[in-house]
């Protein structure tokens, strides 16, 4: 069986909302349900097509995402970022990874870091109609910049996935963004929390809303101050 594939795998065990997937990872909630769930459009002829989902969900009559689904839906989007993408497209980018490498949710699984990079940037970047090197090069700069931001175990396995907390940064700003707050399916039953403190982050923003500061949060908690700060953003959206 391969890795995950158990139902009670923490990896695949039914968790996030497609509220709490598109907070999290700054997407919009319409799309989330879309690459999940599939949806509908009107074709250019004014008919009503249907497009398959894009993920596959662990429990298809349960609208809840695993937190394999996060790490794959973080990998789309950052397509997402640098180009707008139709679903169609989507579907027949991983179509074709899926029959090439026969594994289970290969957005989450396939290592992109070294060649897999470059097959992920030739497959999206034909079907998106990338142009010469500076397309080629803004697209790899974002594409690395977030799979640098997925942890994964001894056997290549997708552990951890660390938030993006600050918006409106340029796009080449990205991979200097630090790595705070972090999703990980076994602590906190998978919810965000503070990278090596295990302090969820919807605490810390329910203790600032009720009126408490950021020193005293960070006094409390014997944090730097732009951490529990980072923290807080990722729950409220906060100006960086």
């Amino acid at each position: 069986m391969a890795p995950g594939a158990d139902s009670f795998d923490p990896l695949n065990v039914p968790t996030y909302t497609y509220a709490d997937a598109a907070w999290y990872l700054g997407l919009s909630a319409s799309t989330v349900r879309a690459w999940a769930r599939g949806t509908t459009y009107r074709a250019s002829d004014g008919g009503q097509r249907s497009f398959e989902p894009v993920i596959e969900l662990p429990n298809p009559r349960v609208s809840l995402l695993s937190f394999t689904n996060m790490v794959e839906l973080h990998v789309l989007s950052a397509i997402r970022r640098q180009h707008s993408i139709s679903l169609p497209k989507v579907r027949q980018a991983l179509d074709w990874v899926q029959r090439e490498f026969d594994t289970p949710h290969p957005l989450a699984r396939l290592e992109f870091r070294t060649d897999g990079v470059d097959i992920f940037l030739d497959v999206f970047g034909q079907l998106l109609a990338v142009s010469g090197a500076s397309g080629q090069l803004a697209l790899r700069e974002v594409v690395e910049a977030y799979l640098q931001r997925i942890e994964r175990d001894e056997r290549g396995i997708e552990a951890r996935l660390y938030s993006f907390t600050r918006t409106g940064v340029g796009e080449r700003s990205l991979l200097d963004e630090p790595k705070v707050v972090v999703i990980d399916p076994r602590v906190s039953f998978g919810r965000p929390v503070l990278v090596g403190t295990g302090i969820p982050t919807a605490v810390l923003a329910e203790r600032y809303k009720a009126g408490e500061s950021i020193e005293d949060l960070a006094a409390d908690f014997h944090c730097p101050s732009e951490k529990i700060h980072a923290a807080i953003r990722c729950e409220l959206h906060l100006a960086a």
